[in-house]
């Protein structure tokens, strides 16, 4: 399980968000590594100490208006040497009117002027949710990820153990299949993991016997989802008699996920159990340690009351 990180074309960035070219070297392509965005205002005050030029540049109206009231001498070192540094593109918003100056210096650099309808603030909020998205540390990992009643579960185990099988019964039962086989996880936050299936993948399982099928056709849009914060992870292994499994639920056990710990669970299978049943009551269980009730500990509390007396 490799992490792996994207990075964004601007010409995916251009389509992706309806932006209108203003100047664009035909020569030379950029691209976006960094999430973060800069608004310009402090490097058109001249000010270029630790300046951000790797992340998208952003001109708002404040930007717009101060920077039309400075001289024309200080205003075309400054745009000289912002333009020197190698910015991935500069945005205009509220489709102001972009300088002569401004596309001059972009030529002479070949840097990439663009310009969006939208207001700057809705336009960075919009750009940061996209970039965030597109470039969250990733992995795919093998599984299946499901949403059980509202909780993000992905089912691991040994191919043939009966993992989509498993998620086949749930999907029956109500819930809702996000990915089959591959899930498709990023980071998009500090204690977030959110999953979703390969776009050739999505709303198909691969069930043994059948064949591929098509999930949102057979059952609707309300059985799935396209993608899921992931919040359990359940590990389904061949029952073995020699080993110990937990009987009261206290012991937690953590599978790390791009460097965030997600809570285990390893569930037994063989003939006779219902293991899809089993995952529900795992998932309400974990709702329910979430909202402050625990019920191992409750027992163990009550057990340790009633040996006292």
């Amino acid at each position: 399980m490799e992490t792996a990180r994207d990075i964004v074309s601007i010409s995916q960035l251009i389509t992706d968000l309806n932006l209108k070219i203003i100047y664009m070297p035909e020569d030379k392509e950029y691209f976006v590594e960094s999430e973060d965005v800069n608004r310009t205002g402090l490097p058109l005050a001249g000010y270029f100490t630790y300046f951000p030029y790797e992340r998208i540049q952003i001109i708002g109206k404040t930007e717009y208006t101060y920077f039309k009231n400075i001289d024309k001498t200080e205003r075309e070192e400054i745009l000289d040497k912002f333009f020197s540094y190698e910015i991935p593109v500069l945005i205009v918003t509220r489709e102001l009117d972009v300088d002569e100056d401004i596309i001059e210096k972009a030529k002479k650099y070949k840097r990439v002027v663009l310009s969006s309808k939208s207001s700057t603030t809705r336009f960075i909020n919009r750009l940061s949710n996209y970039l965030d998205a597109k470039l969250a540390p990733h992995v795919t990992m093998h599984g299946v990820l499901v949403d059980v009643y509202g909780i993000g579960v992905l089912i691991k185990g040994e191919s043939s153990i009966g993992k989509s099988e498993t998620a086949l019964e749930l999907i029956q039962k109500g819930h809702r299949l996000v990915a089959d086989d591959a899930v498709e996880i990023r980071k998009v936050d500090e204690n977030r993991l959110v999953g979703q299936a390969p776009e050739l993948l999505r709303h198909y399982m691969e069930i043994r016997g059948i064949g591929i099928i098509d999930v949102r056709s057979l059952y609707g849009v309300g059985a799935i989802k396209n993608q899921k914060g992931i919040d359990l992870i359940i590990e389904l292994e061949s029952w073995n008699q020699k080993k110990y499994y937990d009987r009261l639920g206290l012991d937690r056990e953590y599978e790390e996920i791009l460097n965030h710990k997600v809570e285990k669970l390893v569930i037994p299978v063989k003939p006779g159990r219902n293991t899809s049943m089993i995952i529900e009551v795992a998932a309400m269980n974990y709702r329910q340690k979430g909202m402050g009730y625990d019920a191992a500990q409750e027992f163990t509390k009550k057990l340790s009351q009633v040996i006292d007396k």
